[in-house]
């Protein structure tokens, strides 16, 4: 694995950071959270776009009075929609500690919503569509502090219904990215943040009710996975042994083992790629802070 190239794409705020990429109609959108630190109160999501990957203009900006939004992951519905989720933590006092919402654009310039979807303190953080129905993996944010994850299933994208209510209640679970292969077979990459902290691997066939987990061994923050189109599995995400970084890792989802491939210039707070194969290349956005306030890159990496 090689790294083409990298350039930082986006630092007009004290703190960017929590990216997505998405290749829409003939451009390149990113969605990332702007705010004054990692946690503040006011954090805003920006929308980006590009038609080569290296001037980027400001398409949209979502702001919320009520709450601090997090995390933006872009998805492309079947109806050929641009598609953001991401959480608001609600200011207190508030019937919830976080809120999941959704947006939909036709042209990532004019959006609709927000639309406030699945359980209020469950915190759907990335949604995956596959064979016209959307998924998504909803962590515990409530008063009771956490500690399982349930599965959402939506027909529209809208309404989110409980498929799984217990996903998995072991080392805290959280942050979630599901994957479909060609057997739809579905993969579930699962951040963890107790006992050895390490990421687990969900593994489920149609319909998706029944899960064998795996302990891949490796704490990953900001969780991100990719099915390329040779059937291979990429990982991407934080690292933390050694050093904080940015890193790609190979991953075998029979065995349930993962091999770093290629850590991306980052340092500190940092992580949180978006993953689009995409002419030959694999384009890679993540933010780091390694240059100083933490900002966007984007990466183009020879797999």
């Amino acid at each position: 694995m090689d790294l083409l190239n990298v350039r930082k794409i986006w630092d007009a705020a004290p703190h960017s950071a929590f990216t997505d990429l998405a290749r829409f109609g003939d451009a390149w959108f990113c969605t990332f959270r702007e705010g004054e630190a990692h946690v503040s109160p006011h954090g805003a999501l920006r929308v980006i776009s590009s038609s080569d990957g290296v001037k980027w203009s400001s398409m949209a900006l979502h702001t919320s009075e009520t709450g601090d939004l997090r995390d933006p992951k872009l998805c492309i519905t079947p109806s050929s929609r641009l598609m953001l989720c991401a959480a608001s933590a609600l200011h207190q006092p508030a019937p919830a500690s976080h809120q999941s919402v959704v947006y939909f654009s036709d042209d990532g310039r004019a959006w609709d919503g927000p639309v406030a979807v699945g359980d209020p303190g469950f915190w759907i953080w990335r949604v995956t569509w596959h064979l016209g129905m959307a998924y998504g993996v909803g962590y515990e944010r409530s008063a009771r502090g956490g500690g399982r994850v349930r599965l959402y299933r939506s027909t529209d994208g809208q309404r989110f219904d409980v498929l799984v209510e217990t996903l998995c209640d072991a080392g805290f679970p959280n942050e979630a990215t599901l994957r479909f292969l060609d057997d739809d077979t579905g993969l579930c990459l699962l951040r963890r943040e107790q006992d050895t902290r390490s990421a687990l691997l969900g593994i489920a066939r149609p319909p998706y009710q029944a899960w064998r987990w795996l302990d891949l061994g490796v704490q990953v923050g900001g969780p991100n996975l990719i099915v390329l189109p040779d059937r291979r599995c990429l990982v991407g995400g934080r690292l933390y042994e050694g050093c904080q970084r940015m890193a790609l890792c190979w991953l075998d989802h029979k065995l349930g083992v993962t091999r770093e491939a290629l850590a991306l210039p980052s340092g500190g707070d940092c992580s949180y790629p978006g993953l689009v194969w995409y002419g030959d290349t694999l384009w890679v956005s993540y933010y780091s802070s390694h240059e100083g306030n933490a900002a966007i890159y984007l990466a183009r990496v020879a797999a």
